[in-house]
């Protein structure tokens, strides 16, 4: 029978390195490739009657073809404020507007480009293993803290066998979201 605070403090750190993994594919997505995809543009805040906005609270963003981007704005009279998040954005993309809508062209990455963004992936996933080691360590000193409230050496060594099996199995997801996003980079 496992104590209480044994289950509280592994599923502590399971939510903790599902919410790790979680903020790692949210970040990734916003990571250019050669297909279009509405997530680059979801971080790119815009002027908006003197506050910033996401941009996918002001505009409907819609992909006409795979290398292709549509904004068009809720309020038309933001489409100039759009166009300009867009040029001051890192995505490196030059927008194209007919007064309407705003197209955006994703043109295809070269082979040195390529390995920039994968090298950036690789960079990103790094630093989620990171916190996930990060988190082991904090729920592992807690373990430890309760050695002497009522857990056995037993019960601690096996709580920390079982953080450790959570600790491999959030990596592999790190693994697999990486071995994906760079996957999909490295496509011509």
């Amino acid at each position: 029978m496992e104590p209480a605070a044994f289950t509280t403090l592994l599923n502590e750190f399971k939510d903790k390195s599902h919410k790790t993994v979680q903020h790692l594919t949210d970040q990734l997505r916003t990571i250019r490739t050669g297909r279009a995809s509405p997530a680059l543009v979801d971080t790119i805040r815009v002027e908006y009657y003197g506050t910033l906005t996401p941009m996918n609270q002001i505009a409907h963003i819609s992909v006409p073809e795979p290398r292709q981007l549509m904004v068009k704005p809720f309020d038309v009279g933001a489409l100039k404020e759009i166009e300009r998040a867009i040029l001051k954005s890192d995505l490196g993309l030059t927008p194209a507007s007919d007064g309407k809508v705003v197209r955006l062209t994703m043109p295809p990455l070269s082979e040195e480009q390529r390995k920039k963004l994968a090298a950036k992936v690789k960079d990103i996933a790094e630093t989620a293993r990171v916190a996930l080691r990060n988190e082991r360590r904090d729920v592992n000193k807690r373990v430890d803290a309760t050695k002497n409230h009522g857990l056995s050496e037993d019960q601690v060594k096996k709580l920390h066998e079982k953080v450790q099996d959570e600790l491999r199995a959030a990596e592999h997801q790190v693994d697999d979201v990486l071995k994906r996003k760079t996957a999909e980079i490295m496509e011509t």
